[in-house]
């Protein structure tokens, strides 16, 4: 009865110091296994020594291994695999046989580690497997599961669990004499092979009508029971036929993932799921010695980086292998190039069976809480390490678009990025109304869909200047942009205000919070699919109860011209200030200080117009006073002495540098100024402005160009225009019109000028700009 009492005692400090360290972990933004890590090493005997029976813990914990990976198997789908199969089953498969590889040759080698080849495999099994739980909660946080990155890191992790259970069935024959382990491990592969014929029957006969059965009795309680002994059961099969608990747990979910109750079930497990993987977690905790760590601190720093170096250059050629760019292959690389919690399984299994030293075991351990504790940084510096000048050069090439349609609209058509459920609505909406369009995806599935549709297309990344300038968006009459994540949309949406600063861009906000940076980045409409949602949700109730639908459409176009103000949650000064740190730092953004007597000063920001002059989008102002401005308007004063929250490449960056030092000209209200753009088959296409001398014969001064994404200011007279150079005319309005209606392509000459004049007006700018002389005599 005391040893009784003593067993509860010890899961309550075990639970209790879990807690405390989980709640540490998730106030300093790490992963809670960590915190869980952490509260076992100071209850365990290497810390405080507080628990007594560390053997009934780790009993009690082998259910927490059990229920981690049903539960894995629950979530495991095939569907998913399905979508990206290639890099998923042939990346991820190499993945794991390189990195075995590359660890038995460094092991024999070195002689350090592993002195068998068989103990080279074990340690590279542990090595090859990633954390799903970090890398899946760090693409959500930044809502990049469904980018074309996040999409084949989990692919390859689907891989990684499914071989999870394959190694747990195989290795411990690794544990038999040198002379013996070849047969071993044909006899462990055939009843596997019996196991999963076994296994795949019982799931397509048996689970099923097993569950509907417990399901038709409308008690949790009894499904619950249910489920788990069914886990439990498989789990002391598959160790009775001499493969192990861990891989039965696997299989037990595998037969359930398929099934038509397995969120159900996984709904009902997860609770028992992370009571009991907790007390895995912390009984790992209790194993680690922090004076062994301390002691070996420079040993395991080393290794992180040895893990960190080994897996990017495994993983990245890999990925690049299967034609993904080399953006997105390095992305997986480093997003991968961790070791993950269930090698902590794996490290258990082996120090059993004497395939991994308690030495070499805690230095795992080590590495791997210190590899999981990086990821998340490493995560969040990817955007500024592709802001480095010479490696976004690099990578720029690999921009261009992979594939286009035989025929493009070539002007007045709608560019549509993404082509998801929403933006195939707005295909087919588009089209019904007659208008062209083109689709920018870069998904090969989605494109040979648009394919077969007979939908006009460019493959590739719609964040990509080569891409929507593929696409025609500088012609086109609008753009609307539905991509997945946050950071692609933002950049999609900078690009193609390069290339045509009017043009008209719908967007959809993916969270609340990025409503106003996007309002901020130049979009004319943003959409926030929940908001439109409950506005018709609301607006279906108001009319059946009787108010007109006239009033209710006024009264939900007031809530949209107010960015859904009214149905957004109040959030303080300081979480909106944050908030606009954090999107603003993955896009080239600074803090830039108005120099004194600047002439910019004392404008408001719809005169000084720095979008279009300088190329650059204005976040925040943080007064002299202390006074923060975010998301100023139009109306908003620039005052001397404030510093600017500024979003732009570096050359935009410079450009507003020389506006604000008083460098370029800022074009009075009598003088305007309009962006012009030199399209294909323009006579002024090869043509220098010394050439053309647009000044001295009509009055107009190139005041900048902007080409693919640069800035150039003041350009010199010798310089050649190019198609698609964008011109910062200013002058007279009609000199203007009918100088962009000149360059116009030979074979557009017939359409007509927009500006109506008066006769004698015409006479006069007839005799002031002469069309013949902008001709080729």
């Amino acid at each position: 009865m005391q040893e009784d009492f003593r067993l509860i005692v010890d899961l309550v400090l075990v639970l209790g110091a879990a807690v405390f360290g989980g709640l540490l972990a998730a106030i300093l933004r790490q992963p809670v296994l960590l915190g869980y890590l952490l509260g076992g090493m100071i209850v365990g005997p290497a810390g405080l020594g507080l628990i007594k029976e560390v053997i009934q813990v780790e009993t009690l914990a082998q259910f927490g291994v059990a229920f981690l990976l049903f539960a894995l198997g629950v979530e495991f789908s095939f569907a998913e695999l399905r979508k990206v199969q290639k890099i998923a089953l042939g990346g991820g498969g190499l993945q794991i046989i390189l990195t075995i590889l590359v660890t038995v040759v460094v092991c024999g080698i070195t002689g350090a580690w592993a002195t068998l080849p068989a103990k080279g495999v074990f340690l590279g099994a542990i090595l090859s497997l990633s954390s799903t739980a970090v890398v899946l909660k760090c693409l959500m946080e930044r809502n990049e599961t469904e980018t074309p990155h996040g999409q084949v890191m989990l692919g390859i992790l689907v891989v990684q669990d499914l071989a999870l259970g394959l190694m747990l069935a195989v290795l411990p024959a690794l544990n038999q004499p040198p002379e013996v382990i070849g047969k071993a491990v044909i006899f462990a592969l055939l009843r596997i092979g019996l196991f999963a014929a076994g296994a795949v029957a019982v799931g397509i006969w048996l689970i099923p009508p097993l569950l509907r059965f417990l399901a038709r009795t409308e008690s949790k309680e009894l499904f619950l029971l249910g489920v788990v002994a069914l886990c439990l059961g498989i789990a002391l099969f598959t160790e009775s036929l001499g493969l192990s608990i861990e891989m039965g747990a696997f299989v037990a979910g595998l037969m359930i993932s398929e099934v038509e109750y397995a969120d159900q079930t996984l709904t009902y497990v997860e609770p028992v799921r992370d009571i009991f993987a907790t007390l895995f977690f912390a009984s790992i905790g209790m194993l680690i010695d922090p004076i062994f760590l301390w002691n070996n601190l420079e040993l395991i720093l080393g290794l992180v980086a040895l893990v960190f170096l080994g897996k990017f250059l495994i993983v990245t050629p890999l990925v690049r292998l299967f034609r993904y760019s080399w953006k997105t292959a390095v992305i997986a690389g480093l997003g991968l190039a961790q070791i993950g919690e269930f090698s902590f399984v794996l490290a258990s299994e082996g120090q059993v069976l004497g395939l991994v030293s308690r030495r070499v075991y805690l230095l795992i351990l080590g590495t791997t809480a210190v590899t999981l504790v990086l990821t998340p940084f490493v995560m969040r510096l990817v955007p500024q390490l592709f802001e480095i000048p010479w490696l976004k050069k690099f990578l720029d090439p690999t921009d261009l678009p992979l594939d286009v349609a035989p025929e493009l609209p070539l002007q007045n058509h709608v560019v549509i990025c993404g082509y998801g459920r929403v933006g195939r609505n707005l295909v087919q909406q588009v089209q019904q109304h007659g208008y062209p369009v083109v689709v920018i995806d870069q998904s090969e599935s989605k494109i040979q869909q648009l394919r077969e549709a007979g939908i006009s297309y460019v493959y590739g990344n719609a964040a990509s200047w080569h891409v929507l300038q593929t696409a025609g968006v500088a012609q086109a009459k609008g753009l609307a942009i539905c991509l997945p994540d946050a950071m692609s949309t933002r950049n999609a949406l900078r690009r193609a205000l390069e290339l045509s600063p009017d043009l008209d861009v719908v967007v959809r906000a993916n969270k609340d919070k990025d409503i106003e940076l996007l309002y901020q980045l130049g979009a004319k409409e943003v959409v926030q699919p929940e908001f439109e949602a409950s506005l018709e949700l609301v607006s279906h109730l108001l009319n059946r109860m009787g108010m007109s639908l006239a009033t209710i459409q006024q009264q939900a176009q007031e809530i949209r011209k107010h960015h859904y103000l009214e149905l957004r949650p109040q959030r303080s000064a300081s979480q909106v200030s944050r908030e606009l740190e954090l999107a603003t730092q993955d896009m080239n953004s600074r803090w830039y200080s108005l120099p004194a007597n600047s002439p910019l000063s004392g404008m408001n920001l719809a005169e000084a117009d720095l979008r279009n002059l300088a190329g650059v989008n204005l976040m925040a102002i943080r007064r002299a006073s202390g006074e923060e401005v975010d998301y100023p308007d139009n109306f908003t004063t620039i005052e001397s002495g404030d510093r600017l929250l500024v979003v732009g490449q570096a050359e935009e960056l410079a450009a507003l540098d020389e506006l604000a030092k008083g460098k370029v000209i800022v074009p009075a209200k009598s003088a305007p100024c309009q962006w012009i753009l030199v399209p294909e088959n323009s006579f002024f296409v090869g043509k220098s402005l010394a050439h053309l001398d647009i000044q001295r014969q009509y009055g107009i001064k190139a005041i900048a160009i902007r080409r693919e994404g640069k800035f150039i200011h003041e350009p010199e007279d010798d310089i050649d225009l190019q198609v698609g150079d964008r011109i910062l005319l200013c002058g007279g309005y009609h000199p203007l019109k009918l100088l962009q209606a000149s360059l116009m392509p030979e074979d557009k000459k017939s359409i007509p000028i927009v500006p109506v004049v008066q006769a004698a007006e015409s006479q006069v700018l007839r005799e002031y700009l002469p069309m013949d002389n902008l001709r080729e005599p």
